[in-house]
Protein backbone atom coordinates (compact mmCIF):
# COMPACT_ATOMS: atom_id res chain seq x y z
CA UNK A 1 0.00 0.00 0.00
CA UNK A 2 0.83 3.59 -0.95
CA UNK A 3 0.74 6.02 1.68
CA UNK A 4 1.30 10.10 1.08
CA UNK A 5 4.74 11.17 1.97
CA UNK A 6 5.27 13.04 5.49
CA UNK A 7 7.97 14.79 7.22
CA UNK A 8 7.27 12.13 10.20
CA UNK A 9 7.93 9.31 7.98
CA UNK A 10 11.62 10.88 7.84
CA UNK A 11 14.30 10.30 11.22
CA UNK A 12 14.58 13.61 13.08
CA UNK A 13 17.67 14.95 11.70
CA UNK A 14 16.36 14.23 8.15
CA UNK A 15 13.01 15.68 9.26
CA UNK A 16 14.95 19.02 10.53
CA UNK A 17 16.91 19.76 7.43
CA UNK A 18 14.26 19.31 5.10
CA UNK A 19 12.17 22.26 6.95
CA UNK A 20 15.25 24.13 7.07
CA UNK A 21 16.06 23.79 3.18
CA UNK A 22 12.07 24.83 2.53
CA UNK A 23 12.62 27.81 4.64
CA UNK A 24 16.14 28.51 3.23
CA UNK A 25 14.64 28.14 -0.48
CA UNK A 26 11.81 31.13 0.80
CA UNK A 27 14.54 33.42 2.13
CA UNK A 28 16.22 33.08 -0.99
CA UNK A 29 13.42 33.54 -2.89
CA UNK A 30 11.65 36.63 -1.43
CA UNK A 31 15.18 38.01 -1.31
CA UNK A 32 15.72 37.45 -5.57
CA UNK A 33 12.49 38.99 -5.92
CA UNK A 34 12.49 41.71 -3.73
CA UNK A 35 16.20 42.51 -5.14
CA UNK A 36 14.49 42.41 -8.73
CA UNK A 37 11.92 45.21 -8.04
CA UNK A 38 12.89 48.84 -9.77
CA UNK A 39 14.39 51.42 -7.64
CA UNK A 40 11.47 53.91 -8.42
CA UNK A 41 8.58 51.68 -6.69
CA UNK A 42 10.80 51.68 -3.62
CA UNK A 43 11.66 55.60 -3.31
CA UNK A 44 8.05 56.27 -3.55
CA UNK A 45 8.03 59.23 -6.04
CA UNK A 46 5.68 61.58 -6.09
CA UNK A 47 2.86 60.88 -8.84
CA UNK A 48 2.79 63.65 -11.80
CA UNK A 49 -0.04 65.83 -10.23
CA UNK A 50 2.29 65.99 -7.29
CA UNK A 51 5.01 66.97 -9.49
CA UNK A 52 3.21 69.49 -11.46
CA UNK A 53 2.29 71.59 -8.52
CA UNK A 54 5.84 71.42 -7.23
CA UNK A 55 7.20 72.92 -10.72
CA UNK A 56 3.82 75.59 -10.48
CA UNK A 57 5.24 76.74 -6.81
CA UNK A 58 8.58 77.19 -8.15
CA UNK A 59 7.32 79.36 -11.44
CA UNK A 60 4.98 81.36 -8.47
CA UNK A 61 8.38 82.12 -6.77
CA UNK A 62 10.71 83.13 -9.88
CA UNK A 63 7.69 85.67 -11.40
CA UNK A 64 7.59 87.02 -7.88
CA UNK A 65 10.87 87.48 -7.38
CA UNK A 66 11.33 88.97 -11.24
CA UNK A 67 8.27 91.31 -10.32
CA UNK A 68 10.03 92.88 -7.36
CA UNK A 69 13.53 93.14 -9.12
CA UNK A 70 10.95 95.20 -11.83
CA UNK A 71 9.44 97.07 -9.30
CA UNK A 72 12.58 97.98 -7.66
CA UNK A 73 13.92 99.05 -10.87
CA UNK A 74 11.04 101.77 -12.21
CA UNK A 75 11.42 102.92 -8.24
CA UNK A 76 15.64 103.42 -8.64
CA UNK A 77 14.74 104.92 -12.03
CA UNK A 78 11.94 107.29 -10.79
CA UNK A 79 9.91 106.33 -13.65
CA UNK A 80 6.16 106.27 -13.59
CA UNK A 81 5.09 103.36 -15.45
CA UNK A 82 1.71 101.17 -16.12
CA UNK A 83 1.08 97.87 -15.95
CA UNK A 84 -0.72 95.62 -17.84
CA UNK A 85 -3.18 92.45 -16.56
CA UNK A 86 0.02 90.87 -18.50
CA UNK A 87 2.85 92.15 -16.08
CA UNK A 88 4.20 94.06 -19.22
CA UNK A 89 5.04 97.75 -17.61
CA UNK A 90 4.87 100.59 -19.87
CA UNK A 91 5.41 104.45 -20.52
CA UNK A 92 4.54 106.75 -23.43
CA UNK A 93 6.78 110.01 -22.88
CA UNK A 94 6.35 110.85 -26.06
CA UNK A 95 2.97 111.41 -27.61
CA UNK A 96 2.43 111.44 -31.61
CA UNK A 97 -0.54 112.55 -33.68
CA UNK A 98 -0.73 109.94 -36.05
CA UNK A 99 -3.20 106.70 -36.16
CA UNK A 100 -3.42 104.47 -33.42
CA UNK A 101 -1.91 100.69 -34.48
CA UNK A 102 -4.37 97.73 -35.67
CA UNK A 103 -4.04 94.51 -36.03
CA UNK A 104 -2.98 93.27 -39.21
CA UNK A 105 -1.09 96.60 -39.94
CA UNK A 106 2.80 96.38 -40.57
CA UNK A 107 5.09 98.91 -37.88
CA UNK A 108 7.96 100.19 -38.75
CA UNK A 109 10.02 101.69 -35.89
CA UNK A 110 13.44 102.20 -34.16
CA UNK A 111 13.93 101.05 -31.50
CA UNK A 112 16.85 100.02 -28.46
CA UNK A 113 16.99 96.59 -26.39
CA UNK A 114 18.57 96.02 -23.16
CA UNK A 115 18.37 93.67 -20.60
CA UNK A 116 17.56 94.67 -16.95
CA UNK A 117 21.17 95.01 -16.15
CA UNK A 118 21.64 98.06 -18.65
CA UNK A 119 23.37 96.38 -21.24
CA UNK A 120 22.57 97.10 -24.95
CA UNK A 121 21.58 93.86 -26.82
CA UNK A 122 19.65 94.89 -29.69
CA UNK A 123 18.69 98.36 -31.32
CA UNK A 124 18.04 99.99 -34.87
CA UNK A 125 20.71 102.13 -34.70
CA UNK A 126 23.25 98.78 -35.51
CA UNK A 127 20.58 96.59 -37.52
CA UNK A 128 18.41 99.50 -39.39
CA UNK A 129 14.18 100.11 -38.51
CA UNK A 130 12.90 96.69 -37.68
CA UNK A 131 9.28 95.86 -38.94
CA UNK A 132 6.57 93.56 -38.38
CA UNK A 133 2.77 92.66 -38.76
CA UNK A 134 0.59 93.23 -35.74
CA UNK A 135 -1.21 90.50 -34.63
CA UNK A 136 0.75 87.75 -36.45
CA UNK A 137 3.44 87.49 -33.91
CA UNK A 138 7.04 86.59 -34.84
CA UNK A 139 7.91 88.87 -31.90
CA UNK A 140 7.95 88.80 -28.15
CA UNK A 141 4.56 88.51 -27.05
CA UNK A 142 5.06 91.35 -24.28
CA UNK A 143 6.02 93.51 -27.85
CA UNK A 144 2.92 92.73 -29.53
CA UNK A 145 0.79 93.78 -26.65
CA UNK A 146 2.92 96.80 -26.17
CA UNK A 147 2.57 98.19 -29.94
CA UNK A 148 -1.60 97.88 -29.38
CA UNK A 149 -1.00 100.69 -26.75
CA UNK A 150 0.91 102.86 -29.47
CA UNK A 151 0.01 105.78 -31.94
CA UNK A 152 2.91 106.60 -34.79
CA UNK A 153 5.10 109.56 -33.29
CA UNK A 154 4.71 108.08 -30.00
CA UNK A 155 8.25 107.00 -28.17
CA UNK A 156 7.93 104.42 -25.55
CA UNK A 157 9.43 102.33 -22.95
CA UNK A 158 8.19 98.56 -22.44
CA UNK A 159 9.58 96.68 -19.57
CA UNK A 160 8.83 92.69 -20.57
CA UNK A 161 8.81 90.25 -17.56
CA UNK A 162 10.81 87.11 -19.20
CA UNK A 163 7.46 85.41 -19.87
CA UNK A 164 6.24 87.81 -22.04
CA UNK A 165 9.99 88.05 -23.82
CA UNK A 166 12.15 85.04 -24.55
CA UNK A 167 11.07 82.81 -21.30
CA UNK A 168 13.22 80.27 -20.04
CA UNK A 169 15.74 79.66 -23.17
CA UNK A 170 16.52 83.34 -23.98
CA UNK A 171 17.10 83.95 -27.48
CA UNK A 172 20.22 81.47 -28.07
CA UNK A 173 22.58 84.67 -29.32
CA UNK A 174 22.75 87.86 -26.66
CA UNK A 175 19.48 87.68 -25.11
CA UNK A 176 20.26 85.19 -21.56
CA UNK A 177 17.57 82.42 -20.24
CA UNK A 178 14.64 84.29 -17.91
CA UNK A 179 16.36 87.72 -18.87
CA UNK A 180 13.57 90.87 -18.56
CA UNK A 181 13.58 92.82 -21.57
CA UNK A 182 13.37 96.82 -21.54
CA UNK A 183 12.67 98.44 -25.42
CA UNK A 184 12.78 101.85 -25.83
CA UNK A 185 10.30 102.32 -29.18
CA UNK A 186 9.40 105.02 -31.27
CA UNK A 187 6.84 103.84 -34.28
CA UNK A 188 7.66 105.65 -37.12
CA UNK A 189 5.04 104.39 -39.39
CA UNK A 190 2.07 101.94 -39.72
CA UNK A 191 1.47 100.35 -42.85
Amino acid sequence: MITAFTYNHLPFKMHKLTRLNNVFWIVTLLFFIQSCQSPRQEKNEPDAATMRENLLGANAILLDAEDQEIRDFISRHGWEMKETGSGLRYMIYHEGDGEKARKDQIAVFHYSLRLITGDLVYSSQESGMAEFRLGQGGVESGLEEGFKLLRVGDKARFILPSHLAHGVPGDGAKIPRRATLIYDIELAELK
